[in-house]
Parts: C-alpha cells; sequence; structure tokens
C-alpha cells in the first residue's frame, strides 16, 4: 500500500464525512421546523471533515517523520550486533549503502549478503509499518467522526470550532516561517562563530587578499589561507551596482510609459512579453553573457586600445540588470497603476502638464511602492549566481576596473561548499561568514530604505 493512496484515502473519508454532518444538520431541521441552528449547516459537516481527517494526517506525517530512523535503526542493530563494524564513519557508510538498495539505486554487482538480507527485512518492516499505519488512520478518522456526529446538536457552535481550528492552522504556519528565519539565523551566527574562532574577525573585514585553500600538510605553501573579504565585497557592489545602472532607469522608464502614456492594448502586449525576461531560467543569460555580451565588449575594448578580460564585471551585470528590469517595471508598473486617479484630475485641474504631475504628484505617492521593487532587484542581484560564475569568473580581484574578472559573495560560497566537505576547517567556515556578513548588509539596506521611505513618502487625505 503506497502512502499516498493512505493519503488520498484519509481525504476521501473527509469528504464523506462533510456530507455525513451537513446531512444531520439538515435532519435536525426538518425534523422540527421551530429549530435554529447555531451555525450553516456546511459548518457541521466541515466541523466534522476535520475532524476525520486531521488526526489521521497528523499520524501519518508523525510516522513519515520517524519511520525511516526507526526501521534504519533496527535493522543496522542487527549488523551490528553480528559483528560489523561499529565505527561511526563505517556505519554511515553501511547506513548509506542500505538506503541505496532500499531505493533501488545500488549497481554494484559485489552486494554484501548480510546487507541485502538487511534491506529485505527493511523492505518487509516497511510493509508491515504501512498496514498497520493505514489501520491506525482509518482507526482514527472513524472515531473523529463519530466524536463529532455524536455531539452535532443545534445548540453546537460549529462556526466557532472550525474557525478555531483555521486559527491555530494559521498560528502554526506563521510559526513555522519565524522558527524558519531564527533557524537559519542561529545556524550561520553558529557556523560563523567557529570560522572567527580560528580567523580574526578584522582579517576577514579588512583583509585585501580572498585565498581560501588550505594545504593539507602544515609545511605546504599556503597552509594558513587568506580570508579578506574586501576584494569578494566590492566584485558584488560593482557587479550589483552595474546591474542596477541598467535596471533602474530601464524598468523605471517602461513602468511610467506603460502607466500614463501607453494605451490600454499596447500595455496588455508590451506588458506581458517584459515579464518572460523573468521567467528565463538565468542558466540561459549567463549563456549569453559569456558567448555573446563578453566577446562583444572585450572586441569593442580592443578596438579602442583597452585590455579587457575574457570574463569580466561589465558583461555579467549588464546581462544581470537586463534580467531584472521585470522586477523593476512591473512592480512599479503595479504601484504606480494603484495612485487614485482624484489625484491626476486635481493636478490636470491647477493646470500641470502630464510630465509635472508625473514627477510631482505620482511618482512621490508611489515612492513606497517603487523603492520596493528596486530592493526586490537589489536583492536579486546580490544573490544572483550563475551569470557571474559564467560571465565574470571565480578571481577574487581588488580591482574598481568594470573590464577584469572579478567575483561575489555567493559564487565564493557556493564554490566552498561543492562537494564533500568538512565543516571543521576555515575554507568552509568561510562560506557562513560571508553568508552572515551578506545578511548584515541586506538588512542595512533595508533600514536605509525604509528610512527613505518614511522621510519622502507624501502622504494624502
Amino acid at each position: 500500500m503506497s502512502p499516498n493512496l493512505l493519503v488520498i484515502f484519509t481525504l476521501i473519508l473527509s469528504s464523506l464525512a462533510y456530507g455525513v454532518g451537513k446531512k444531520k444538520a439538515f435532519a435536525l431541521v426538518r425534523k422540527d421546523e421551530s429549530v435554529r441552528l447555531h451555525s450553516r449547516p456546511g459548518y457541521y459537516g466541515l466541523l466534522t471533515a476535520l475532524w476525520c481527517g486531521i488526526p489521521a494526517l497528523l499520524i501519518f506525517g508523525v510516522w513519515q517523520f520517524v519511520a525511516d530512523t526507526v526501521l534504519t535503526n533496527m535493522v543496522m542493530g542487527a549488523i551490528v550486533g553480528h559483528g560489523a563494524p561499529v565505527d561511526t564513519a563505517q556505519v554511515n557508510l553501511l547506513v548509506n549503502d542500505l538506503r541505496n538498495l532500499v531505493a533501488g539505486n545500488y549497481f554494484s554487482a559485489d552486494v554484501d549478503p548480510q546487507l541485502q538480507v538487511a534491506a529485505d527485512r527493511y523492505i518487509a518492516m516497511e510493509r508491515v509499518g504501512t498496514i498497520a499505519l493505514g489501520i491506525v488512520m482509518f482507526a482514527c478518522a472513524m472515531i473523529g467522526c463519530l466524536f463529532v456526529y455524536s455531539r452535532i446538536k443545534p445548540a453546537m457552535r460549529a462556526r466557532n470550532q472550525v474557525e478555531g481550528i483555521v486559527k491555530i492552522f494559521l498560528i502554526f504556519c506563521s510559526a513555522i516561517a519565524i522558527l524558519t528565519t531564527v533557524g537559519i539565523v542561529l545556524s550561520v551566527l553558529f557556523e560563523s562563530y567557529r570560522f572567527f574562532q580560528q580567523v580574526p574577525v578584522t582579517d576577514f573585514l579588512f583583509g585585501l587578499k580572498w585565498s581560501p585553500q588550505m594545504a593539507i600538510r602544515a609545511d605546504q605553501a599556503g597552509s594558513s589561507g587568506s580570508f579578506g573579504a574586501i576584494p569578494v565585497l566590492a566584485g558584488t557592489f560593482m557587479i550589483s551596482g552595474i546591474a542596477m545602472a541598467v535596471a533602474v532607469p530601464i524598468g523605471l522608464m517602461a513602468a511610467i510609459y506603460l502607466s500614463e502614456y501607453a494605451g490600454n492594448r499596447f500595455r496588455a502586449t508590451v506588458k506581458p512579453l517584459l515579464e518572460i525576461l523573468a521567467g528565463v531560467p538565468t542558466v540561459v543569460y549567463g549563456f549569453f553573457a559569456a558567448l555573446v555580451v563578453a566577446p562583444f565588449i572585450r572586441n569593442a575594448g580592443l578596438t579602442f586600445g583597452l585590455s579587457v578580460s575574457s570574463e569580466s564585471a561589465l558583461a555579467a551585470g549588464i546581462v544581470m540588470g537586463v534580467m531584472i528590469i521585470p522586477f523593476v517595471s512591473s512592480l512599479s508598473d503595479d504601484v504606480i497603476n494603484a495612485v487614485p486617479q482624484s489625484l491626476r484630475d486635481g493636478s490636470y485641474g491647477l493646470g500641470a502638464t502630464k510630465s509635472e504631475t508625473i514627477t510631482n504628484v505620482i511618482l512621490p505617492a508611489a515612492l513606497p511602492g517603487i523603492v520596493g521593487s528596486i530592493l526586490l532587484a537589489v536583492s536579486r542581484a546580490i544573490g544572483e549566481t550563475m551569470i557571474v560564475v559564467m560571465a565574470a569568473g571565480l578571481s577574487a580581484n581588488l580591482t574598481a576596473n568594470p573590464l577584469q574578472a572579478v567575483t561575489t559573495v555567493t559564487v565564493q560560497i557556493v564554490t566552498l561548499l561543492v562537494g564533500d566537505q568538512e565543516f571543521d576547517s576555515p575554507k568552509t567556515l568561510a562560506a557562513f561568514a560571508l553568508g552572515l556578513l551578506l545578511f548584515v548588509i541586506t538588512l542595512i539596506l533595508n533600514v536605509i530604505a525604509l528610512y527613505v521611505v518614511r522621510k519622502y513618502r507624501e502622504e494624502y487625505e
């Protein structure tokens, strides 16, 4: 029996319970026409369905969360008990091989017979567990359904109880979002603290050389590594600045034209075409930057006698700016259209021209939304990786020349965490320090943007 079938079966039972609860509510009214229900009949059915489905689905979720761990421990306990090595690393390898065997992803011809027996036992126990899970889920669903069905009465506050369950669900979802954010921040802080125990904070924040390669032996060259983040930050700001210099003027002007000057037919055609840019995969932009834009910039530079690298910040920044134009144009267009028409009419009534109305009335009124769209574009530019890898390279050069190869924080994070890594060396932990630094910079940008919005926002009665 597939776990997916158990979920589908539970949902079918819940829909049947909805009909049963609703039918009983109608029966109470038909039995005595003077009876008035506290809630609409649908709420009685919905409450019955919730009590039928939620306990069963909770049991299903708990089992899916702990099943693999429980079954693996039971099976591996039998293997270790028969004289298998108890070293932690070897046990982890055995567990990995066991899971590959169970999933059918083990293609080696030489399979340890004991491991094969353990895999067969795991599969058998998983089948038994799924059948038992189905029985328990069915029993819980029926008990919950009968419990509510027996309590359905005209005075029952079904609507209040349904709304209470929905409120608990909403609080749970909000708590997940908050706890996820807190967990991410705490994990980054913890790993960054481990990094700063090995590398001084001043060397990281003010160092001018980034070379995180660590030697295996202490007598090898470069065994200490260099973890100065200034070159990486400089490359990030340079590429993001070029991208914003391309995206903000074009995106904002496009939004103003589409919302204030273009006709409805033209706007309905052009805006979806603009938004297609946001759906193009970043790897396609990376190919375009590496194969078209970068060679064009290099050839143009050679024409003027300039030394241009085959991978440059300018190529990556221009293509990244094209990619984030929809983030600025689409959101700004929606915000400008949301400005009340009465403001425009009042400005025209005072004799202002269209351009004066846009400059002095519409843009100040839409400023919070425009700043929000620009912030979203900045975040997208700072977090982009693929375009930088393919068009700007991996070299952490401290330069102000956009025609040279540079790298960014996100590219270095990906580079440091590629492959099997042990999280006990400065090289790997440096990725978390870079992530923390990027988080702080983004937070500062958000605070500055909020200050600008509050200072220059126009308020209208």
